[in-house]
């Protein structure tokens, strides 16, 4: 098996209530208190609507049919938030950072489920609401949003040398994403991520990649489990990884190193290339090695977020 980080520089960096018309327990609708209309910028109120027979029985019917009124268009949303959908996705938030989250739709069929959830909502004052299907594939702009939307702060990824001043010593995996641009390849390396203990993923100082709501739906909770790391220029970056005692693997359709004939180190961190146009070649050349997965030749190659999960699996093999 070659070993071609002999170069490797060692670590020089230590570690571093909701209330029905009714009943009161009923939990399908929760909302926080609005301030009048003068208090929310002189916004004219809404009409009257045509008044309700009062009954009991109709008070019921009222109640599911506010619940299923339409919730605004996503392109309302604030910047600072980003809509998640999906059990797994939202799940990992509120197990994550649950005072990220600022407000939950969901059908009714999911109220046992959510149960823990909605009862911090309530303690915490943060509104939910019960709505119909159709108006959850409105605000997820998606059918795959699995019965369940939150509306969440985005969390911002570190500075490259405060993640590395706060990183343990001892084996660390990273992937560096060159290019890669498609949520549901981001969202399936996430997956594949923090399946295989990845520590980081870092980006190009000019990359747009961040998590949406259709890249965490697919990361199937593994959006919150590793962090996002912003990088400066490219020479710094590897000048600070290779200080930290990382060497640096860029991965290439053909040319490079057999990945399956190769030591890879303790440290290691895998530059993926974009899809379609792959690594940047002046990248690739900066990099102290440059490994490819052999294949049958039956097709060009793998898929960026395939190829990234035998990568780190080969990793956590090696370290097993």
């Amino acid at each position: 098996m070659s070993n071609p980080w002999d170069n490797t520089r060692p670590p020089s960096r230590g570690p571093g209530g909701p209330k029905g018309p009714r009943d009161p327990r009923d939990p399908r609708e929760h909302r926080e208190p609005r301030a009048p209309a003068a208090a929310r910028g002189g916004q004219r109120a809404a009409p009257p609507r045509a008044a309700r027979a009062p009954s009991r029985e109709w008070a019921g019917d009222e109640f599911r049919e506010a619940a299923s009124e339409p919730a605004a268009p996503h392109a309302g949303a604030n910047r600072s938030e980003v809509r998640l959908y999906g059990i797994n996705a939202v799940q990992a938030v509120f197990e994550q950072r649950p005072e990220a989250i600022r407000k939950v739709y969901l059908d009714e069929t999911r109220i046992p489920r959510f149960k823990a959830l909605l009862a911090w909502c309530v303690k915490q004052r943060v509104g939910y609401r019960v709505v119909a299907e159709q108006d959850l594939d409105k605000l997820a702009g998606s059918q795959h949003h699995e019965g369940i939307v939150a509306e969440v702060l985005k969390s911002e990824p570190a500075a490259l040398r405060d993640w590395l001043r706060e990183l343990p010593p001892g084996p660390a995996l990273a992937l560096w994403l060159d290019g890669v641009g498609n949520p549901h390849n981001f969202g399936a390396i996430l997956r594949s991520a923090a399946h295989f203990g990845v520590s980081a993923i870092l980006l190009p100082n000019n990359s747009h990649l961040a998590v949406s709501g259709a890249a965490a739906r697919v990361a199937e909770g593994g959006a919150e489990r590793v962090p996002l790391v912003r990088m400066g220029a490219p020479a710094e970056a590897i000048d600070d990884l290779h200080e930290a005692g990382f060497a640096l693997a860029a991965t290439m359709v053909r040319d490079g190193m057999d990945l399956f004939d190769t030591g890879l180190p303790e440290r290691l961190v895998y530059v993926m290339g974009a899809e379609g146009e792959g690594m940047d070649l002046k990248l690739a050349a900066a990099c102290d090695a440059r490994v490819s997965i052999p294949g049958t030749g039956a097709v060009e190659s793998l898929n960026v977020a395939a190829a990234t999960a035998v990568m780190l699996a080969l990793w956590r093999q090696q370290r097993d």
